[in-house]
């Protein structure tokens, strides 16, 4: 119970960290102190033994055969080869591990279960040599659990010289600790403030059956629309996905005022614990409510775990949207028109959910970096070295460009810019793996970069389907970038000490938010307030009123970072 409860603490120092737009630096006050920064001080204990020359120029094959054990999602994906087994994975072995003499294992992770598996390889110790994962308290908690071993910088910085400068560049030194211990490496997540690879898109051929030539660019004009396309009986199901929340983050940023309290920001903006009883909340629920009664939502949608039923009724043609990450090759998209080949789609604004007084167009940061990368505590001195030799190797822009296009004339082709334009649909052996193998590149980027973001853009624009997106992707990027520049686009504050009653409450917290949100989702209209307000005030009494002190005491005392300017 005491070692739970140790975990809880320190993942939830760590959850914090995910994505602030940016770092508070030192500055002094009247008192000769100084602002917290998101790191704590670093220690740098011995680890593997450097290269003689800094970088890949002084690699030298090991003496003796190094096996190394490296994770890789498998998305289960049909069609695809094993994710731990293909044309790409035995081309690494080839270009790298047999140069370097080193056997580059890779372990199939199942990307819905993420923390099983793991848990599993930790208790069996098979733990890989690499351990990586895109949120923050999953690898805090594996750092915590004594599953990955301390790490030093200098060290790194002398096999992966061109990784460690890739991360003084983007700012993420900073998240490399855990209590004053270094464990991780971060890659790169381009562009990350805008999350423009993941889009929206919605039935433009039904909004022009109900009189739309553009797609909604308020509240009022998209909850006119989803009106009409029910009235018009252009689909037999509700037209708006929804399924039970399952996560303790509650997408609520375009509902608080702007600018935002930062005392009301520090006690409530978390991914760690919903937080329920505070007004965006409220107006987000509020909304939820009117639409349930609208028809918008099936009744059941509270029986639904994940939102593969969603996936499938909008693949299916039944369905007013749907959003994912874009690639080249989006399976859903090509699905939806295999199924539906006649209809016509356009990406969603960011605008639709605007209503003067309760929505404003601000979204939530993405993080400021891809993959928090660690390495096992079962590693020897030469596997670790090996492990930064493969990412060295592969940040590598000559090694990079082939694992993300392949090869020419097979996989892809030059375009009249120069650029590559892959083949999503090619299934022969060489054939990439899920966007653009990702899954493999993850270790050193999160979405493919390729020289200005018009040309990352159309990198990642999906192929093989009737419509040219590239254009309006390009368009909601800076659609996005406008609003990130007012600095309506921001992150959670990050503490640099634990909120032990977090660790107490969270869980309970949050199975009480799956249940409360049901109820006042669903409840009838004329009820909604006096039930918020009973539930916000049990809600509290729970252990969130704790959590609101608790975090609230830390920012007065200095201990929390604050709201970029």
């Amino acid at each position: 119970m005491k070692l739970s409860r140790k975990i809880f603490i320190i993942t939830i120092v760590c959850i914090m960290v995910m994505s602030l737009t940016a770092c508070v630096t030192p500055a002094p006050t009247g008192t000769g102190k100084t602002e917290p920064t998101t790191a704590p001080s670093k220690t740098e204990p011995t680890a593997a033994p450097a290269a003689e020359v800094p970088g890949i120029e002084g690699f030298k094959p090991f003496d003796k055969r190094v096996h190394i054990t490296v994770p890789v999602y498998d998305r289960s994906k049909e069609g695809y080869p094993p994710v731990d087994d293909n044309y790409w994975t035995k081309w690494i072995q080839t270009e790298f591990g047999d140069k370097y003499n080193i056997d580059v294992e890779y372990v199939a992770i199942p990307r819905n279960d993420v923390m099983t598996k793991y848990s599993m390889l930790i208790a069996a110790g098979d733990t890989p040599t690499i351990m990586m994962e895109y949120d923050y308290p999953k690898v805090a908690q594996w750092a915590n659990d004594g599953a990955m071993r301390v790490i030093s910088l200098d060290e790194f910085k002398k096999v992966a010289k061109d990784y460690y400068d890739a991360m003084v560049t983007n700012n993420q030194l900073g998240y490399t600790d855990i209590n004053g211990k270094t464990y991780f490496v971060l890659s790169e997540r381009p562009y990350y403030n805008t999350t423009f690879t993941f889009v929206t898109f919605v039935r433009m051929d039904w909004l022009k059956k109900v009189g739309y030539n553009q797609v909604p660019q308020s509240y009022a004009e998209y909850t006119d629309a989803i009106d009409k396309i029910i009235a018009a009986g252009l689909t037999d199901i509700p037209p708006i996905g929804k399924n039970l929340p399952t996560a303790a983050y509650i997408p609520n940023f375009g509902y608080r005022d702007f600018p935002v309290n930062e005392e009301e920001w520090i006690m409530h903006s978390s991914l760690g614990t919903p937080c329920f009883p505070w007004e965006p909340t409220r107006r987000m629920l509020k909304r939820e409510n009117a639409e349930y009664h609208k028809g918008y939502y099936s009744k059941e949608y509270d029986l639904e775990a994940d939102d593969s039923q969603i996936k499938a009724n909008f693949i299916n043609g039944k369905l007013f949207s749907y959003g994912g990450y874009m690639s080249a090759n989006v399976d859903w998209l090509t699905a939806f028109y295999e199924m539906n080949p006649d209809a016509e789609l356009a990406i969603a604004s960011i605008y639709q959910g605007v209503e003067p007084g309760v929505c404003d167009a601000q979204f939530r940061a993405d993080n400021p970096f891809g993959m928090i990368v660690g390495f096992s505590s079962l590693a020897t001195d030469d596997q670790l070295k090996a492990a930064w030799m493969l990412m060295e190797w592969m940040i590598q822009e000559e090694n990079l460009f082939v694992l993300e296009n392949g090869i020419e004339g097979v996989t892809y082709t030059i375009g009249a810019d120069g650029l590559p334009i892959v083949d999503g649909n090619y299934r022969g052996p060489e054939m990439l793996n899920h966007n653009m193998n990702i899954d493999m590149t993850c270790l050193v980027h999160a979405s493919k970069k390729v020289g200005t973001i018009e040309q990352t853009i159309a990198a990642i624009t999906p192929q093989g389907i009737p419509q040219d997106f590239t254009q309006a992707l390009i368009n909601n990027y800076y659609e996005l970038k406008k609003i990130a520049d007012k600095g309506m686009a921001y992150s959670d504050p990050v503490f640099a000490v634990a909120i032990e009653s977090e660790s107490e409450y969270t869980a309970t917290l949050l199975s009480l938010w799956k249940e409360y949100s049901v109820q006042l989702v669903k409840c009838p209209p004329e009820q909604f307030d006096a039930l918020y307000k009973e539930l916000s005030q049990k809600y509290l009494d729970a252990g969130y009123q704790k959590i609101m002190d608790e975090r609230l005491a830390a920012y007065k005392a200095g201990n929390t970072t604050k709201l970029p300017k």
